[in-house]
């Protein structure tokens, strides 16, 4: 399917198609490196040593910086197309290039702390406001614990939700600050069932100042209003919150293409058992079965990259989108993450017992999905009510992140 914002590349920058056969070309190291992932309970570095080379950490920083700058359809595909070979992978590669998406929203001279003296600089990021802060001059005191810091083996910086108080120490606002990894410390606390080798542990800041061009005021970011003052810049003028939940489909869809493959090229060579049938193929249930996975993996891209195209079209335009929009963005979310999340029980019901071999990566790929499918930020009934409310027009809202 093509993207209504497709880009023609700017000279040396690969275009959107480019990326995509650049991932798929590591795709066998990547699955090979998969298990090794999960054991170590981070993403091998040779993987994230690849995809650097590839270029896959640039799509969402500023070309200031010798990045891509792309787009949302630009960070759907890549990420998928990484998920095809491992969820936990791809689920570090979103989330380190969101953070960089997120970081291109600050005033430029928070990115130039970034990237200036470090083009390459990598940034992982929690949102949850887990912190507390006080008000000194030029800034604020932070102290605090941030769970689950995907990535962060990855990075040398961080964003960070954080409250914001006033001199007599009340919150006044509700704000994200970026902070250097090497003021903060970690503590390995992500012993989890799937998505084992994102790294997800926990950062901890003691009495860490963060200068005030540095904090972002996260109300006004909701409906568009961003502390970069360079507003030309396409890809940072998206909708904040649409884009923060929708990448986090990205490595689902391509769990899912995934699942399909791995069981339909099997297929013909695996019989089932205490039956005549001596393929899988022969089986009019498993042809209905394989069907039906595979209409909801296609359901699944087609909400996903209608709500990509609707983010990017938005930003072209110089338009915000309305309350709405957004709120569509969170129930497609929402539709495509439950869609592959059934499609892969259907096809592990189809493949077989089989497919919970420790052997065979069909239940690594059931694990991830599963896992990653309960962040908070897209759980499918979450988003759904907040678009049905959004369609009555209701103000009792669930969520401000819409």
């Amino acid at each position: 399917m093509t993207s209504v914002t497709d880009r023609m590349p700017d000279a040396g920058i690969p275009s959107d198609a480019d990326l995509v056969a650049r991932v798929r070309e590591l795709l066998p190291l990547l699955r090979e490196n998969a298990a090794r992932g999960e054991q170590d309970r981070r993403v091998a570095q040779e993987s994230i040593d690849a995809l650097t080379a590839a270029g896959v950490f640039k799509i969402a920083q500023p070309k200031r910086y010798g990045g891509y700058q792309t787009s949302m359809r630009t960070m759907l595909d890549v990420s998928a197309a990484v998920g095809e070979a491992d969820g936990g992978t791809s689920w570090a590669v979103t989330l380190l290039n969101v953070c960089s998406w997120l970081t291109g929203l600050f005033p430029r001279q928070a990115q130039d702390d970034v990237w200036a003296g470090d083009p390459g600089a990598l940034v992982c990021g929690v949102l949850a406001p887990t912190a507390e802060t006080r008000a000194v001059d030029g800034g604020l005191q932070v102290t605090g614990r941030w769970y689950y810091a995907s990535g962060s083996w990855h990075a040398s910086w961080a964003v960070l939700g954080i409250p914001v108080t006033d001199a007599a120490g009340e919150v006044v606002d509700q704000a994200v600050a970026l902070i250097p990894l090497s003021e903060l410390e970690y503590e390995e606390t992500w012993f989890v069932a799937g998505m084992k080798s994102t790294g997800s542990n926990c950062l901890i800041a003691k009495d860490v100042f963060v200068p005030a061009h540095r904090i972002l005021s996260v109300p006004p970011a909701i409906e568009g209003n961003y502390g970069t003052e360079l507003t030309d810049e396409t890809l940072y003028r998206s909708a904040l919150v649409p884009i923060l939940a929708l990448v986090l489909a990205g490595p689902q869809l391509g769990m899912g293409r995934e699942a399909l493959r791995i069981v339909t090229e099997k297929a013909p060579r695996k019989p089932i058992s205490y039956t005549f049938y001596t393929a899988q193929t022969d089986s009019v249930a498993f042809q209905l079965q394989l069907a039906e996975a595979a209409l909801m993996i296609d359901t699944a891209h087609l909400h996903a990259y209608r709500a990509a195209d609707d983010i990017d079209r938005a930003a072209a335009s110089g338009v915000y989108p309305d309350f709405l929009a957004r709120a569509r963005v969170r129930a497609d979310t929402g539709w495509a993450i439950e869609h592959i999340t059934k499609a892969i029980d259907t096809l592990l019901s189809a493949h077989g017992a089989a497919s919970f071999a420790e052997a065979n990566s069909l239940q690594r790929l059931w694990r991830d999905s599963t896992v990653a499918a309960r962040h908070a930020v897209i759980l499918p009934i979450v988003g759904y009510e907040v678009y049905g409310k959004a369609l009555l027009g209701r103000e009792d809202h669930i969520t401000p992140l819409v």
